[in-house]
């Protein structure tokens, strides 16, 4: 079967509470060198409406917008990766992007990732590196002591539509058990040590703001410990590989939060 030589990729915009960031996002997308796209935008019940957005564009064909009709269950990541599923099972793009509305990307993006996906037909994942003004940093990679491999954020990955249902099809027990865990990285954790079909591209081409629900995830807190528990076992479950779970980080991780429990 023929690939396109310019298949269509198709934005996808969550937006919680960041509505006054939004238009940013889109206009983001909009202006990309690449020319065949779609952008979905989907509100998760935002405290401030999107009304004024809908009609600024409503005659722009490009764009869609969805609104939440169903229940929100007040956790982030989960609730997160409900928004995008909703989005992905409307799009019609063969290669999809994600992008949270507080963060928004290079005009090149879309030229970047779909170059990529025609030169290696075997993969199905790409991920991207960031922009952050913030910090003045173009590349964020791990630290060399660190077990995980560098997995970014969501608004930089990328990835077949069909790898997407695939996921979903091998690890739906796992869905509620770890809802802490953010979709882009229950995606990239897929593709790295199920699939094999991993790439990173590095090239910095989202710029990351952060703004969002992570916020509550700050480094050595609590919550920050538990999610890397449960990052360790939602890694091995869908891979069955035992490295994941016999090694010093998960050794010092499990003790971190059995301690912490204690103390709590």
């Amino acid at each position: 079967m023929m690939v396109k030589s310019n298949p269509l990729i198709s934005f996808l915009i969550i937006n919680y509470n960041n509505t006054n960031l939004l238009p940013r996002s889109i206009d983001s997308c909009l202006k990309q060198t690449y020319k065949n796209f779609e952008i979905l935008v989907f509100d998760d019940k935002s405290e401030n409406s999107i009304k004024n957005l809908k009609k600024k564009f409503r005659f722009n064909k490009k764009i869609k917008f969805y609104e939440n009709k169903q229940k929100k269950f007040m956790i982030p990541a989960f609730d997160a990766a409900n928004s995008y599923e909703f989005l992905i099972k409307k799009s019609k793009g063969s290669i999809v992007s994600l992008l949270d509305s507080d963060d928004y990307i290079h005009k090149d993006k879309a030229r970047e990732i779909i170059s990529i996906f025609l030169k290696y037909k075997k993969i199905s994942f790409v991920q991207n590196l960031i922009i952050n003004k913030k910090h003045k940093k173009k590349n964020l990679t791990n630290s060399p002591f660190s077990f995980w491999p560098y997995l970014a954020p969501e608004s930089c990955i990328n990835f077949r539509k069909p790898f997407f249902f695939e996921y979903l099809k091998k690890t739906k027990s796992y869905k509620k058990e770890y809802s802490d865990l953010w979709l882009g990285f229950r995606l990239g954790v897929y593709s790295f040590y199920k699939r094999d079909k991993f790439f990173q591209l590095n090239k910095a081409l989202t710029y990351y703001e952060n703004f969002g629900e992570s916020l509550k995830y700050k480094r050595f807190n609590y919550n920050w410990w538990i999610r890397r528990k449960n990052s360790f076992m939602y890694a091995y479950k869908i891979s069955n590989n035992k490295k994941l779970v016999f090694n010093f980080d998960f050794f010092i991780t499990s003790l971190m939060v059995f301690i912490l429990r204690l103390i709590k």
